[in-house]
């Protein structure tokens, strides 16, 4: 049997070995105990399973006395807009997010529509492990389906660009929404800024065509069909949409690296304003923030750590280098639509073709590695490794992130298993290859205290 994966932002498990129904149900009480009152929202991606874990979510809350909206198929950014604008106590995403089909899983949010803090999603995990329930009510909640999810979602994304200038291009725009949830508003929000698109990955249904992390290997098939489109970008998501990777208009694909600094150049050529990344995203990000004169701040890994570090610093934009761009304007949460948005919109204002865009950008190369490392010799590790790149600087913020003018090194133990991930950037593929070797060989003589 499969184990679950637990954060303090949700779980995740192979349906039908580690998550079930009840287990689902379970977690989602746990989570309504920590609650206030008020209605929460519920919405899933298209995977087969999202159906049977939305019923026994929904009429579990609904036993213990909670009203529910029942959104369907919605991808997680809009769960997010969904629980600020009705407004709701909280909201519960159902998906695994980048993972296989055979997983499925619930995300947590609060009511101010972002991913639960860390703090607050140790003690849903705390009482989801300690099995305290509430006891069910003897007035049950109402579930209320919603029948437009996307409105309101929509309206906010064209407040952040010029639509009426995108929409004059006429782009000529792929979306691969991989048969996740991307599609439903993917194609509204192409229609409103006057694009002609070309769906792949549709309906949501969850049978992926691809692998569903949107990466290079998994898009082979994908690339060219842009060039032969004659299309001026593709937009590439994964399930549930919170993540984007785009194709360039040569069939190139640009990765998810791309699309965050894509994004935060666009915003800031308009609006100065704080930025902020986690500790593993690319440094394009840093160097533009420099470029633009403006403050730049580092995150833990974790969007909720993002999410935190920029209400902190009042950030006008920020994310995550898997595809997750963070527009405060809309929500609190990564949002592959703000992306296609917000790179839409820089096409157009700087009449320039993608792959142009991308050659003004700062190019680096990421390399990742792992290694096996017990829990009690990563202390060691992390001295050691500071020992012999005593000409970096260090940071311990998350794990021990290694500094130079222009490459990087991440070392950071799994809470999960006895591993270590390394991650490297610098100007060149064998440079950052060389930066993650040279730790491993350095990880493999260290000994426990």
């Amino acid at each position: 049997m499969s184990e679950l994966i637990i954060s303090v932002s949700g779980l995740r498990g192979i349906v039908g070995e580690s998550l079930t129904p009840e287990v689902a149900a379970r977690y989602a009480l746990a989570f309504g105990a920590e609650l206030p009152a008020g209605p929460i929202v519920i919405t899933r991606d298209g995977r087969a399973s999202g159906a049977m874990f939305a019923a026994a979510v929904s009429a579990s809350l609904a036993a213990a006395g909670r009203d529910v909206f029942d959104g369907g198929i919605a991808a997680t950014p809009t769960n997010g807009v969904l629980v600020r604008e009705l407004p709701a106590a909280g909201g519960i995403q159902i998906s695994a997010s980048h993972n296989p089909a055979e997983y499925n899983g619930l995300k947590l949010f609060s009511r101010e529509g972002r991913v639960i803090s860390a703090i607050a999603g140790e003690r849903v995990l705390q009482r989801f492990r300690r099995g305290e329930n509430p006891i069910p009510s003897s007035a049950a909640g109402n579930v209320t389906t919603l029948n437009d999810t996307t409105t309101r979602h929509l309206r906010l994304i064209e407040q952040t660009v010029d639509v009426e200038r995108v929409r004059a291009q006429q782009f000529r725009v792929l979306l691969d929404s991989n048969h996740g949830a991307g599609s439903i508003l993917g194609r509204e929000l192409l229609e409103r800024l006057g694009c002609t698109a070309t769906l792949l990955g549709v309906p949501p249904d969850g049978q992926f065509e691809n692998p569903p992390e949107p990466t290079a290997e998994n898009l082979a098939g994908v690339c060219p069909r842009v060039r032969e489109l004659g299309a001026a970008i593709g937009f590439c998501q994964d399930p549930d949409a919170d993540r984007l990777a785009i194709i360039d208009e040569r069939g190139q694909y640009i990765g998810e690296e791309y699309t965050l600094a894509l994004c935060v150049d666009h915003v800031l050529r308009h609006t100065p304003g704080p930025v902020v990344t986690n500790c593993s995203t690319s440094r394009m990000t840093q160097d533009l923030a420099e470029k633009y004169n403006v403050p730049f701040l580092r995150s833990s890994v974790g969007e909720a750590n993002v999410v935190d570090a920029m209400l902190d610093h009042q950030a006008i934009i920020g994310g995550e280098g898997n595809g997750g761009a963070i527009d405060p304007r809309v929500g609190l949460v990564r949002d592959s639509f703000v992306g296609m948005a917000l790179v839409l919109d820089a096409m157009a204002s700087r009449g320039l073709p993608l792959s142009e865009l991308v050659a003004e950008l700062p190019h680096y190369a990421i390399y990742k590695t792992k290694v096996t490392l017990s829990r009690e010799r990563v202390a060691a590790a992390f001295d050691s490794l500071q020992q012999q790149f005593a000409d970096a600087i260090p940071d311990r913020l998350d794990g021990l992130r290694l500094d130079w003018p222009d490459r990087w090194l991440l070392v950071r133990a799994s809470n999960t298993e006895p591993i270590v991930r390394i991650i490297a950037e610098a100007p060149d593929a064998a440079a950052a290859k060389g930066l993650c070797e040279r730790a491993a060989a350095v990880l493999a003589t260290v000994k426990p205290r």
